[in-house]
């Protein structure tokens, strides 16, 4: 009787351990920012749609030029004020000190002791996709523009460009540190890659 309790014990807390598990997992793949998560994506994909659709929703040039650029500035304050700190845990501001010398600063969120993080996979998917995919699109609109000789949008496609890299270029830059660390990172990375080869070759 009592190997037939232990038994179920173990078996008791393997359940719970495969519980766990999936709990955690769930979690990581939660949205817990939806609203962050809609507005990420809203306004600069509604910028691109006006872009898009402008000669079918509006013979105004100025209207469509004028809410296209509100619909970026309202993208490019969203995105480096809300969304980045709410769904990746990073920042970016400019900071002037005492002296009126001005000071870049990019911030990462530093992971919990307890193993938590305040983001998901999924919110972290849908920021990054979101920050990569939509300048290249303005990107693809400069050259569109400029073999379509339609000069006058080529402001505004500028605009979009620019604010949208740079956010790009912020997070980034939060995302990995400044070159030093770069060097670091790939210092010790090939380093390892050298001792595991040294290690395999006096193994063999």
């Amino acid at each position: 009787m009592m190997r037939q309790d232990s038994n179920d014990d173990s078996e008791d807390v393997s359940l719970f351990d495969a519980e766990d598990e999936t709990t955690r997992k769930s979690k990581k793949s939660k949205i817990r920012h939806p609203l962050a998560s809609f507005f990420h994506l809203f306004f600069r994909v509604s910028a691109i749609l006006v872009y898009l659709l402008c000669e079918i929703l509006s013979s105004s040039f100025i209207a469509c030029m004028v809410t296209i650029i509100l619909l970026l500035s309202c993208d490019f304050w969203t995105v480096k004020n809300i969304t980045g700190r709410l769904l990746v845990g990073l920042r970016w501001w400019n900071q002037v000190d005492d002296d009126g010398r001005s000071h870049w600063i990019f911030e990462a969120r530093k992971p919990s002791t307890r193993g938590n993080t305040a983001s998901s996979d999924s919110e972290s998917r849908i920021f990054w996709l979101g920050l990569v995919i939509c300048p290249f699109i303005w990107v693809i609109f400069i050259f569109s523009t400029l073999l379509s000789f339609k000069i006058k949008w080529l402001a505004v496609v500028i605009m979009g460009v620019v604010l949208q890299c740079a956010n790009l270029y912020g997070y980034v830059k939060c995302k990995v540190g400044n070159k030093s660390n770069l060097k670091s990172m790939a210092t010790n990375y090939f380093g390892r890659q050298f001792f595991r080869q040294a290690a395999k070759e006096e193994g063999s």
